[in-house]
């Protein structure tokens, strides 16, 4: 079978996805050959902050099928194990998959070994999981997470960014991933500073998220009618805490009240 041959204005370009739905076998690209690539869930968008006792992670809730929201409360923001966690954007299975073997790895090495793993070798870990799911990634189910943690050797938290085929960037500030993340990003690199307390970057994760769903249809933003907030969580040397609803209905509350007096 010879590669298809396109004009210049209707070359696809470097991605294999498009090359596909150009060529007529985007309904061939499926999971268990059942679902087109169109209809799998999708989840965006996640950040990660660090502050002065340590690092945040926050992601939104909606999930998305093509054009359709198919779910509002997806949960992307995990525990990895006491000291770390896991922010998920792409293909909402195969991430869940994903986190739940991770944290299983790493509870049996902490079982195995008497002791956690270093927080280096949880993120090369995870960085071989994104890199085994490289096949599925080029038919359309990427996987792009942010791992963070809090490095208990260095008494500092910590953050790690990750390509699609596996590649392992750590970052000093912030970090964000997903169909906003460019949004949400600017916000954060235009408000962040350091020394920041956590009531400052839980407010500053809760306006670049609502930035990120302001302008990216498959971020979703605050639903106080339906109860529905980002999911955010702290870590720090007393190990992983997520923030409950009814203080992230507060501080969004606090947020829209400063927008309505500007």
């Amino acid at each position: 079978m010879n590669l298809p041959l396109f004009r210049p204005q209707d070359d696809p370009g470097p991605s294999f996805a498009e090359l596909l739905r150009r060529s007529g076998f985007d309904d061939a690209v499926t999971i268990e050959g059942a679902v087109p690539v169109s209809e799998y869930r999708h989840g965006t968008t996640c950040v990660a902050i660090r502050y002065k006792d340590g690092v945040l992670l926050a992601g939104d809730r909606r999930a998305t099928s093509g054009n359709l929201i198919s779910h509002r409360t997806l949960e992307k923001v995990f525990a990895a194990d006491h000291h770390s966690g896991v922010a998920i954007a792409g293909a909402a299975g195969p991430a869940i998959e994903m986190v739940r073997l991770f944290q299983l790895q790493l509870e049996h090495y902490e079982k195995v070994e008497g002791g956690p793993l270093s927080l280096d070798g949880k993120a090369n870990q995870l960085s071989q999981m994104i890199r085994s799911n490289l096949p599925a990634a080029m038919q359309g189910m990427a996987v792009v997470p942010i791992f963070a943690g809090f490095d208990l050797g260095r008494g500092d938290g910590r953050l790690f960014e990750f390509d699609v085929t596996g590649g392992r960037y750590e970052e000093t500030q912030h970090a964000s991933t997903g169909s906003g993340s460019l949004h949400a990003g600017t916000v954060i690199k235009l408000n962040y500073r350091d020394g920041l307390d956590a009531g400052a970057v839980t407010d500053l994760a809760i306006e670049a998220l609502f930035e990120a769903a302001d302008e990216d249809s498959a971020t979703g933003g605050p639903d106080p009618m339906r109860g529905i907030y980002p999911v955010v969580a702290h870590i720090s040397a007393d190990g992983y805490t997520r923030l409950e609803d009814d203080e992230l209905a507060d501080r969004t509350q606090a947020l829209l009240e400063r927008r309505r007096n500007q």
